[in-house]
């Protein structure tokens, strides 16, 4: 009788199950234990990993790891560096480190052993860091159906259990990683304060696009990676015909989510030079007129409960009203946006209306952005790496 396959889940735990237990070398925690945070002589020294390169990489990247590291070695108190896996654990990258911090899946599965083993060896503190659920088991079979290489889940997997603490964006993704064998810590999304606060300007915005009171509709934003078709989908019995009270139609634009285009939307191209997450903001802010206001549906789902609520943090920052599903992240920000549940598409656009006619986001939703969601507000991230104790 032919064997069947092992399911996706268990190839990819029984992989990591492996990878963990040879970095083990059979005893002691790999990194339990924190290193010191450097002597009163020098500074400590972090390294991260993350897919790309050289300032080209996924948006999570840029949001979770890169642009925090950036600010913090701006700081002074931190030396950081970004570290090529491979070389770090054939040893040919000699550096010694206080903390390295893994996103995802940076570590290849074929280098993953060594690179436990100089983590063990060293005495090097290990930090995760993931912003979706990896781990249980209706996450594991969406992914699975998006040919999600397993290779590529034992990887997160195993540093999740090998590290000292993971990095969490959500306390519904901290509970996934303890069912998973890890020791959680939540760190919100935080945004960089030198690409939306101001900071550094964006471009002007082109002439050719008439500002919001003499255009002849409402166009309303959502923006997003092209994983989100499911979730477009939620917003077709909204927009079909929707005007507003002075006449004009009220129009959905997208940006990214979709590849498909539908008659009931219109799509703005993102120029090639606007194609990674600093150049896009930029660009995006400098449309930010463009649009009377931003929506963000959310199918409800577990894979979602898990995801954060980034996007009503950057909408607030474009200066724009936003209308979310009360699905996952978003059902917190009742009286800082407009909350409507998914299954009442007459309640979504009495909402999209109602945020079309106000001007800009609620002074709350203001509020809690600039206090709470911008990088260096708070030491949450330093702690959770165990550069600082207060």
């Amino acid at each position: 009788m032919t064997k069947r396959p092992k399911p996706l889940r268990a190839r990819a735990t029984a992989l990591a199950d492996r990878l963990r237990s040879r970095s083990r070398g059979g005893d002691g925690d790999p990194a339990g234990t924190p290193a010191p945070a450097g002597s009163a002589h020098r500074r400590p020294r972090l390294g991260y990993v993350v897919h790309g390169w050289g300032g080209l990489h996924a948006p999570s990247a840029h949001v979770r790891v890169v642009q925090r590291a950036e600010l913090l070695a701006a700081s002074g108190r931190v030396q950081v560096d970004q570290v090529d896996p491979a070389a770090f654990a054939s040893g040919s990258d000699n550096r010694d480190f206080d903390v390295v911090l893994v996103q995802r899946d940076a570590v290849p599965a074929d280098v993953l052993p060594a690179f436990l083993e100089r983590i063990r060896t060293t005495g090097t503190r290990l930090v995760a860091e993931v912003d979706d659920d990896f781990f249980t088991a209706t996450a594991v079979e969406r992914l699975g159906r998006a040919e999600y290489d397993p290779g590529r889940l034992a990887s997160v997997l195993a540093v999740v259990r090998a590290a000292a603490t993971t990095i969490v964006s959500t306390p519904v993704l901290a509970d996934a990683v303890r069912g998973a064998g890890g020791e959680p810590v939540v760190v919100e999304n935080q945004v960089d304060p030198r690409l939306w606060s101001g900071d550094e300007d964006p471009p002007t915005q082109p002439p050719t696009d008439t500002g919001r009171t003499t255009r002849s509709v409402h166009r309303v934003l959502y923006a997003g990676s092209r994983t989100h078709g499911d979730d477009l989908a939620v917003l077709r019995p909204v927009f079909e015909g929707l005007v507003a009270d002075d006449g004009r139609p009220v129009r959905l634009e997208v940006v990214g989510v979709s590849e498909d285009v539908a008659d009931w939307y219109d799509d703005l191209a993102v120029p090639d030079d606007a194609g990674h997450y600093p150049s896009f903001v930029r660009w995006l802010r400098a449309r930010s007129d463009r649009w009377d206001a931003a929506v963000a549906p959310l199918v409800d789902e577990p894979f979602n409960h898990a995801k954060s609520d980034l996007k009503f943090v950057e909408y607030t920052l474009l200066g724009l009203p936003v209308v979310l599903s009360a699905v996952g992240p978003y059902q917190r920000h009742t009286g800082r946006a407009i909350v409507v549940p998914n299954d009442d598409p007459d309640a979504w656009r009495r909402a999209v209306l109602d945020a079309v006619r106000e001007e800009r986001p609620t002074s709350a939703a203001r509020q809690y952005v600039r206090d709470a969601r911008l990088i260096g507000s708070d030491t949450a991230w330093e702690r959770a790496l165990g550069l600082r104790t207060d």
